[in-house]
């Protein structure tokens, strides 16, 4: 092949490769796995955009986006607790990027959103609490928690599960639930408690759920909002919003930064914020309030109105001091104790 060959085949190279990258968008996503492969194929049909999605918690994914730091292969961070994507943010791995649609959303994913320098937006809040196996429940003839300090009765040891702070975004908003709520000294003391009773620390924050609608375990910490899945399902399970106060996850969404499919990445992130992708969530039977108020909302969602919220710092707890002096501690001060 000639030199002019030669450079025509490259020029027809670079084509079918920009081609490619404008036809598609990489995406993981840290929602339930219902809710990733219908967000997935809504996008693609409503676009044309072919999107490779994979499903990781929210630990991973910032590991692997920190490990691809020099060389993106993800364009968007989908879903999961926002903590890590404040973390994210802070440690400039995702874009910042103000979405026409922000003055439409909630207050408070707007001051996430502020908080973050617009590297991160909320899709969902979604409050933290207690489900419970009912039927094991009355055969042990155990009282319903209602409050943190009820999870220490110790007719509650090996009976509760909750995630691993290290790889979990559930676990970790309950620990830094805890801190906001009771007082450094006090949490750590109330941890220490707590870990007694814990039957096993799970890696995901849905993995206690899916135990205690097994009959695996008995109560676990969870999002409320996982909870009436299980429930659909026929599986015994209830939840429970502790009155004395509980924190809430801001799922968000993040675009990384030097995506390579960058206006396909802001594509699907403006299409994850309007009222008609939000509704997704509750189609895949995620029921946490839409970050869009023009989302009509769902019967099965959590009454928010009975729920106790703490005034949730996700500046500070989205940081990546206070996240790690934070998990280093609960490493030191709890699962390392004995039970």
């Amino acid at each position: 092949m000639n030199y002019k060959g030669l450079l025509a085949t490259a020029a027809m190279l670079a084509t079918i490769t920009a081609f490619a990258q404008d036809g598609q968008v990489n995406i993981i996503c840290s929602a339930q796995g219902e809710w990733c492969s219908t967000a997935q194929a809504a996008f693609a049909k409503s676009t044309g955009i072919k999107v490779n999605m994979v499903q990781k918690s929210t630990g991973e994914a910032l590991a692997q986006i920190l490990a691809e730091r020099s060389n993106p292969k993800t364009d968007v961070w989908f879903g999961g607790t926002g903590d890590p994507h404040m973390l994210a943010a802070e440690q400039e791995l995702t874009l910042e990027y103000q979405s026409p649609l922000l003055g439409q959303l909630h207050p408070w994913a707007q001051k996430q959103a502020q908080q973050a320098k617009f590297r991160t937006i909320a899709l969902y809040l979604g409050p933290l609490g207690f489900a419970y196996n009912s039927e094991l429940l009355a055969k042990k003839k155990l009282p319903v928690p209602k409050t943190w300090a009820d999870l220490l009765r110790p007719e509650y040891k090996g009976e509760i599960q909750m995630s691993n702070p290290t790889s979990s975004g559930t676990a970790y908003t309950t620990i830094a639930t805890l801190v906001q709520l009771m007082g450094t000294d006090k949490a750590w003391e109330y941890m220490g408690k707590l870990h007694k009773n814990i039957a096993t620390y799970q890696r995901s924050g849905l993995g206690p759920l899916k135990a205690v609608a097994r009959g695996e375990a008995t109560i676990s910490i969870s999002f409320l909002g996982d909870v009436p899945l299980e429930k659909l399902q026929g599986f015994p399970v209830e939840m429970v919003a502790p009155s004395d106060g509980t924190g809430a996850e801001l799922a968000s969404m993040s675009i990384v930064k030097g995506a390579k499919n960058l206006d396909n990445a802001k594509k699907f992130y403006e299409w994850a914020l309007t009222p008609q992708a939000q509704q997704l969530g509750f189609t895949a039977k995620v029921f946490t309030l839409p970050s869009n108020p023009a989302t009509p909302l769902d019967s099965h969602m959590p009454d928010l109105k009975k729920v106790k919220l703490i005034d949730y710092d996700y500046a500070k707890y989205g940081s990546a001091t206070e996240r790690r002096r934070l998990i280093v501690n609960w490493e030191r001060n709890v699962f390392s104790q004995p039970q």
